[in-house]
């Protein structure tokens, strides 16, 4: 009988034995693999959790604005010099010192020039904008004393959040103890209160944190995001199906393959390059405009496109196309007719996480200028303007504190986009999924 099947164990195989002997440190070599990748996905969700954390704790509290409660009173003499009641009459209204009066009637102790400097700064200097608008659009309010709540300055704003502490020597601090006797007195009156921060949705951007907002950012990254889909969709997945379907397997054909492949790990700071040296310096296009920043931004998202459609081509069985073929069909008609209607939710998912990719996108709009301060919103696409990420990058570089928060706030909100784009792909590619 042969040695290796001697069930006593006896006669056993080396191979056999050697195998044995190395099973305690395969298993032992398998669970610490297991055991690194859990520390991995541990320190990455820790790591996530962390930066979401500390996002939303900054950023929370700018979806809500310090407003103060003012008594204004529109004396004619003041509000319209003229006393024709005509609009320039109105626009030429002294109303910052109608604000300013509101608040010194509030605490007429006040009497030196530095207090009631140092009391008028604790209402935002778009108070008086807000009162004008008002004027300008009633004006039968001229020699009335009016009730309204007006946004209240950034450092009030952040001391009654918490985020200024009285504890802190006065020196330190941008609020002296006086101001903070006035904003505790105002409060006692019910005069201070926080409200949701419209205007954080409705402005543009602005010196001012108490009055600056992501608008015109929206509707520039919008401007740019509509330019980016009507230029690299349709000739992202013609290039995809022509390279996929027509072309002729060659060395030329190959190097393109190659190329739209290494576009697509390229720093997208060389597309921005690329823009400033071909659209702004060459074709004298211009700068800041949501129009040149599409340009540039389809340039980034083609080889995303076509990468992401060539492979949801492939994904198509060749069953399809011999039996369109074997019933009479075309080339053509059975690519369009049944190719890529097949392979267009995967055609879909790529196009909107390249979209996705270029709405975070700042490096290549800095070099074409969409860097700058604009307050104004962008009506159209050669208007100047700004985007989400640039926004972002802008107050991230200012020294006001409340700006920290709006920084934050602007984050959530340009997550919240990427959250739902691709909330947006999956849910296409789900609905429209074939299985074969």
């Amino acid at each position: 009988m042969n040695s290796t099947n001697n069930a006593g164990g006896e006669g056993r195989s080396p191979v056999l034995e050697v195998v044995r002997a190395s099973l305690p440190r395969r298993y032992r070599a398998e669970a610490r693999f297991k055991a690194y990748g859990i520390i991995a996905l541990v320190l990455a969700l820790s790591f996530l959790g962390l930066l979401l954390t500390s996002i939303i704790s900054n950023g929370y509290t700018a979806f809500q604005q310090t407003y103060m409660q003012l008594e204004f009173n529109l004396d004619a003499e003041v509000v319209d010099p003229d006393g024709d009641g005509s609009e320039a009459s109105l626009r030429a209204g002294n109303y910052l010192a109608v604000v300013r009066n509101s608040l010194y009637d509030l605490f007429p102790e006040v009497t030196s020039r530095s207090e009631r400097r140092a009391l008028s700064s604790l209402v935002s200097t778009g108070a008086m904008y807000q009162l004008q608008n008002m004027v300008l659009a009633d004006p039968s309010l001229v020699g009335q004393t009016i009730q309204m709540w007006v946004p209240a300055d950034d450092d009030v704003d952040m001391y009654r959040k918490g985020r200024i502490s009285a504890d802190v020597p006065e020196g330190e601090r941008r609020l002296s103890d006086k101001q903070l006797g006035w904003i505790d007195a105002m409060a006692a009156r019910d005069r201070l209160e926080l409200k949701f921060n419209t205007a954080l949705f409705t402005n543009g951007d602005s010196r001012d944190p108490e009055l600056a907002g992501i608008l015109g950012a929206l509707k520039g990254s919008f401007y740019m995001l509509l330019v980016t889909l009507i230029l690299s969709f349709p000739i992202g997945i013609a290039a995809a199906v022509y390279l996929e379907e027509f072309a002729p397997k060659n060395r030329w054909t190959d190097l393109i393959e190659v190329n739209i492949n290494n576009l697509a790990a390229v720093p997208s700071i060389v597309f921005g390059l690329l823009g400033l040296a071909v659209f702004l310096n060459y074709f004298g296009m211009p700068r800041s405009a949501p129009l040149v920043g599409g340009l540039v931004l389809s340039l980034m998202t083609l080889p995303t496109i076509i990468i992401a459609s060539r492979a949801a081509l492939k994904a198509v069985p060749p069953s399809i196309r011999e039996a369109a073929l074997g019933m009479g069909a075309s080339k053509m008609q059975t690519t369009f007719h049944h190719v890529v209607p097949l392979a267009m939710p995967g055609m879909l998912t790529g196009t909107i996480i390249g979209m996705a990719q270029a709405l975070g996108e700042t490096a290549p709009l800095l070099m074409i200028g969409m860097v700058a301060f604009i307050v104004d919103v962008p009506q159209g696409f050669t208007d100047p303007s700004t985007a989400l990420p640039v926004q972002i990058f802008l107050w991230a570089d200012s020294p006001e504190r409340a700006f920290v928060e709006r920084t934050s706030a602007a984050i959530i909100v340009l997550l919240g986009f990427l959250l739902v784009m691709n909330l947006l792909a999956v849910f296409l590619r789900r609905k429209f999924e074939r299985r074969w």
